[in-house]
């Protein structure tokens, strides 16, 4: 039962509720997939605020699922509590850290999940199994009582089969949230990463969704695309060190990898994140520009097919997500076909800040014109 940590009976008639678990649901442990949080963990004594507001909306939290270890990986490898099984093909990555949410949804056994996203971790399993996952605007949905990982990238978000479903979630955690309206016609900008290889049949797949759904799209280069993602990365590194580093005390209790994954963060100066920072702002300044002439922006989740299990180290999964994070622009991904034997490929749609009710429109024209 690697998609679930824990299973919850949950009579009723609401939605069905999975939630990640490294977000607190009262009475329940929070162990963020690492022993040496679960060894300590005492049943949470409140839900977190984005479960509080879900459970008065009606939603009936059907468990906790399983996750990477510490947020830690956008693999949804994690030696301690299993690999959720891709629903699409076995012998792939689920993607994560929000794994086991993406299968929850994926196999009908939850209606819609919350999952946390610092540098692609809703999207890249979204992607993966082939559902939709939306990276809430930086500051929308408030993270009390969510497993703290980089505190300038860490969001809360849905993922759900469709992007009805993904709306669901947002009213649950965000009531009255509604969708813009939004009808074919428009003009979106087809961002284009500058040192980024994505497979062409991805990039195909991205720009005939678009035609299907009648939106015209102009290219956008990006060619501050690497230097995003190095400030991205070094705020995991440097946030995440000064959030995690207390944990290296258990060396016994956590993986090799992930232990090396908060070692390398203790290089990372306050100069070097004053330099993130000023990359963050430049990066968001852009975007904002280019927002400024198109309604969303539009690209790949994912450069190319989720990597086999065993080869995960090989592909780096967050190279189109983790910029998202660092600017906290709201991202939705969602799953188009793509030609041939592979699995789907996703498109993923960049909105203005707290723009999530127009990225959501966006998203619902593209999914009914390809169905």
């Amino acid at each position: 039962m690697t998609t679930w940590l824990l299973r919850i009976e949950a009579p009723g008639d609401g939605p069905r509720l999975a939630v990640k678990d490294a977000i607190d649901v009262a009475g329940l442990p929070t162990t963020a997939g690492c022993p040496v949080i679960g060894d300590r963990a005492a049943p949470a004594e409140a839900d977190a605020a984005c479960v509080a507001a879900a459970r008065a909306q009606g939603a009936r939290i059907v468990g906790k699922t399983n996750l990477t270890e510490l947020c830690r990986a956008a693999d949804g490898i994690n030696p301690w509590t299993g690999v959720p099984v891709n629903p699409l093909d076995p012998r792939r990555v689920p993607g994560g850290s929000s794994g086991g949410s993406a299968v929850a949804v994926a196999t009908g056994e939850a209606d819609v999940a919350l999952g946390t996203d610092t540098g692609g971790s809703v999207r890249i399993p979204a992607a993966c199994c082939g559902v939709a996952g939306l990276k809430t605007t930086h500051g929308r949905v408030p993270l009390e009582g969510v497993f703290p990982f980089a505190p300038s990238l860490d969001t809360v978000g849905p993922l759900g089969r469709d992007v009805a479903a993904v709306a669901l979630g947002m009213r649950l955690i965000e009531p009255g949230f509604t969708p813009d309206s939004y009808g074919a016609g428009g003009v979106v900008g087809r961002l284009r990463p500058v040192g980024v290889a994505v497979d062409p049949a991805f990039d195909a797949a991205v720009d005939a969704a678009l035609g299907a759904a009648g939106l015209a799209f102009v290219d956008e280069p990006f060619d501050g695309w690497g230097a995003a993602l190095s400030a991205g990365n070094t705020l995991i590194l440097g946030e995440g060190y000064r959030a995690h580093r207390r944990l290296l005390a258990y060396p016994d209790r956590m993986s090799a990898r992930i232990r090396r994954r908060i070692e390398r963060g203790e290089r990372v100066t306050d100069g070097m994140l004053d330099e993130a920072y000023a990359t963050r702002a430049a990066t968001r300044d852009l975007l904002d520009k280019f927002l400024e002439r198109h309604a969303v922006l539009a690209l790949p989740t994912i450069s190319q097919p989720p990597p086999l299990i065993g080869a995960e180290r090989a592909v780096d999964l967050t190279e189109l997500t983790l910029p998202f994070n660092l600017s906290g622009h709201p991202a939705l991904a969602l799953p188009v076909p793509v030609g041939g034997a592979e699995p789907p490929a996703s498109l993923q749609l960049v909105g203005p800040m707290g723009g999530e009710e127009r990225l959501l429109a966006v998203g619902a024209v593209i999914e009914a014109a390809l169905r």
